[in-house]
């Protein structure tokens, strides 16, 4: 008798079980909560978001333009160029009288957004080559893949240098420059994994089904393609960066009355011998956070997205 009411309240169970819906969690879920538990990532994504905050609110602080020139301390940087809060120069001058923390502003706002738009340039040319050479194959991938070859074996730091100096060195260019040479690596990285994901079971039944090439490519293999692009577009941010800020270092990049953290830097580190390094510390600093942090996000986004961990 007792054996058969524990058999009854279990098909209860069972029932009352089978009418819970059973809450999955995709993929993307997976890797957000694999991103959100590491801590370094996390703490670069808050410091991240200070420097960005900072660049949207710090004008409204700034009392002095990152051109105007501070005649009365003009004479005497070393001495009275240095930072101050009553002044109103919070970063110091620089070596012609300006204001420091509107100029690294500027700056900064700058190499982001060389960094962002060089990326974003980057990420589709190369998806797009990489991802036709890859699933199109045969001789058209061989004569694709040897022309990014060719431009592979050229120094890119100086094709870049060669554009700005023929087209000329202004905002355009620098961007048009940086994407003509960042998607090289991009698209051998998505040409291997559309060779690898074009064999797939998936892929020869939408083929069989009546699915057009196009379609696989956009509906079925790029988006299969989208961890390893994410990835790889997060750490081309930094290397965008430190491009721009190598090519400004050399005195090619931006020119006035724009600037950015590699020529603040330029900058600074030909007037240390004066006694004026804050206009050293204080870009280098921004810019080496910026670095760090963007290096830490991708290293946390390739660990969340890796199928490995899944």
């Amino acid at each position: 008798m007792v054996f058969g009411s524990s058999q009854r309240a279990a098909a209860v169970a069972d029932d009352f079980t089978d009418q819970i819906p059973v809450k999955g969690r995709s993929l993307l879920k997976d890797a957000q909560i694999r991103f959100v538990q590491n801590k370094a990532a996390m703490a670069s994504v808050f410091v991240l978001a200070l420097i960005v905050i900072f660049v949207i609110v710090g004008p409204l602080f700034a009392q002095w333009s990152n051109e105007e020139i501070d005649w009365d301390r003009m004479g005497n940087i070393a001495s009275e160029g240095a930072p101050s809060i009553a002044n109103g120069h919070f970063f110091g001058l620089d070596e012609l009288g300006r204001d420091l923390y509107s100029r690294v502003i500027q700056a900064t706002r700058t190499s982001l957004l060389v960094g962002l738009v060089g990326a974003l340039t980057a990420l589709i040319i190369g998806t797009t080559y990489g991802l036709v050479a890859g699933y199109v194959g045969g001789r058209v991938d061989s004569a694709m893949m040897r022309f990014v070859d060719i431009l592979l074996a050229i120094p890119l730091t100086l094709v870049i240098i060669l554009l700005l100096v023929i087209a000329g060195r202004s905002f355009f260019m620098l961007f048009v420059s940086l994407g003509a040479v960042g998607w090289l690596t991009m698209s051998r990285i998505v040409r291997a994994q559309t060779l690898s994901l074009k064999t797939r079971e998936f892929i020869e039944a939408a083929r069989a089904s009546g699915v057009s090439e196009v379609q696989i490519m956009i509906r079925h293999i790029l988006p299969n393609l989208i961890g390893v692009v994410i990835v790889y577009a997060s750490l081309l941010v930094p290397e965008m960066i430190l491009t721009e800020s190598f090519i400004s270092f050399l005195g090619l990049g931006i020119s006035e009355p724009y600037t950015s953290l590699g020529k603040l830097i330029s900058e600074g580190a030909g007037t240390m011998a004066y006694g004026t390094t804050w206009q050293l510390l204080f870009p280098l600093f921004f810019y080496v956070a910026i670095i760090i942090t963007m290096f830490f996000i991708g290293d946390g986004l390739r660990d969340a997205l890796d199928p490995k961990d899944r």
